[in-house]
């Protein structure tokens, strides 16, 4: 048989068609984070941790720690598990409950640099226990001044090292005893990859130029004073803001009060006792007596019921209060007012902080990293809702606001890459 035409002429070529979402090749697994030395026994004697301090006297290089809490069930913010690893004295789960202290460990890792994971969180629990660090590398605050747009330990272990690392215990009562085998495998994993993935960041760090700010941001977690108690830790009730007037805020702050002294003798988390709704409810009631308090809607539970008569004495503080000892119904605060209440407040302030903050995106999108750690964003209210004074012309502000940001505790590098751009921004306000 002849072919036509049509058969014979060549034929535009096509392109190849994208596969459909179910015909898309899965990604391989990626293989999970495994203990290179197995799981140790936890060091719970005496005997164990002399062991211990020895071992990781003898060690060398970094030493990886992470802390175990029990947030949402204990009151107390302290360490119930110590993970460390380190070169030659491999991993070591230390349980702190069975010790005064672990200050004879501090002395052993001596100087050596800590490599933790959100240092901010753990620092304070580790103090507690005597372990206090020189020097060291947070590879959270690493990932984020690197761009990484999330900075989970596992999510940078899976995306830098190519390890899966599961995180399925994070929110479990580290307080149990014993701690069940899984727990502490999940825990001896946290420190596996650090000194690894230190390493790793560290390259990227020098690559990139963001060493040096990376070494100024980890001297600061390391020399920073601790932060004080927070001023009126009873307004973070959740719903305080439905308070109605003085008098029933009063009323949260005394149940507030009395629930977190109940939590504190019991060593439990506040809402264990009583939620922060039933606070709120009882507040606005202001209910006389027993009954009428277990009568609201929200007021039952073991808690309500076992302490009613300090839920009752709460309130009756509360009423007995003068108007002038009635809190304010908004918090003392030694800063500017919210960004929010600025252009009524001030419209120059406003116009100064939105010019500032465009300004400040652009920088930060430029280096590849989060506007927040570019510049605290409460050191940036602080300066523009009350930009320093100069007499000598405006060739002198930029140093002023240099000045000023490091009074408020900014690092150099942030310093340098902001003062002059906080200082157009005042310079182009209306009052500037």
């Amino acid at each position: 048989m002849g072919l036509s035409q049509e058969d014979t002429e060549p034929t535009e070529p096509t392109e190849p068609t994208e596969p459909t979402e179910q015909e898309q090749p899965e990604k391989p697994p990626v293989p999970p984070l495994i203990l290179r030395d197995g799981l140790p026994p936890v060091v719970d004697t005496d005997q164990a941790l002399a062991d211990t301090v020895t071992a990781f006297a003898a060690g060398t290089g970094p030493v990886a720690i992470d802390a175990e809490r029990a947030s949402g069930y204990r009151y107390s913010a302290r360490a119930y598990l110590v993970q460390l690893r380190r070169e030659g004295a491999g991993t070591a789960l230390v349980d702190p409950i069975a010790f005064d202290d672990l200050a004879p460990l501090d002395e052993a890792i001596g100087g050596a640099e800590w490599i933790l994971h959100a240092a901010s969180q753990d620092l304070p629990c580790l103090a507690v226990e005597g372990l206090r660090p020189t020097t060291l590398f947070d590879t959270e605050l690493a990932g984020r001044l690197l761009g990484y747009p999330r900075v989970g330990l596992a999510t940078l272990v899976e995306e830098v090292l190519g390890r899966s690392l599961r995180k399925e215990h994070s929110a479990a009562d580290w307080s149990t005893r014993p701690l069940p085998e899984p727990w502490l495998e999940y825990a001896a994993l946290d420190v596996e990859a650090l000194v690894e993935l230190r390493d790793a960041l560290g390259r990227e760090l020098e690559e990139t130029g963001k060493a040096e700010w990376a070494r100024q941001e980890f001297e600061h977690l390391v020399t920073a004073p601790p932060a004080g108690p927070r001023q009126d830790p009873w307004r973070r009730t959740s719903g305080s803001h439905r308070a109605r007037g003085r008098r029933a805020l009063a009323a949260l702050r005394e149940l507030w009060r009395a629930r977190d002294e109940i939590a504190a003798q019991r060593d439990v988390t506040p809402g264990r006792i009583i939620p922060d709704s039933s606070i709120v409810e009882a507040a606005n009631a202001m209910p006389r007596d027993r009954a009428a308090l277990i009568g609201l809607k929200g007021f039952r539970g073991r808690g309500a019921e076992r302490y009613s008569r300090r839920w009752v004495e709460a309130l009756r503080v509360a009423r007995s209060l003068p108007e002038a000892e009635l809190p304010p119904l908004t918090a003392r605060y030694d800063g500017p007012p919210p960004a929010r209440a600025w252009p009524d407040r001030d419209p120059a302030a406003a116009a100064r902080l939105a010019a500032a903050r465009e300004a400040l995106k652009a920088v930060a999108e430029k280096h590849h990293l989060p506007v927040e750690n570019l510049l605290t964003p409460d050191h940036l209210r602080r300066v523009l809702w009350e930009p320093p004074q100069v007499h000598d012309g405006a060739a002198d502000l930029p140093e002023a606001v240099a000045g000023r940001l490091r009074e408020l505790g900014a690092r150099p590098w942030q310093v340098e890459l902001t003062c002059r751009l906080l200082a157009e921004a005042i310079e182009a306000s209306p009052a500037g």
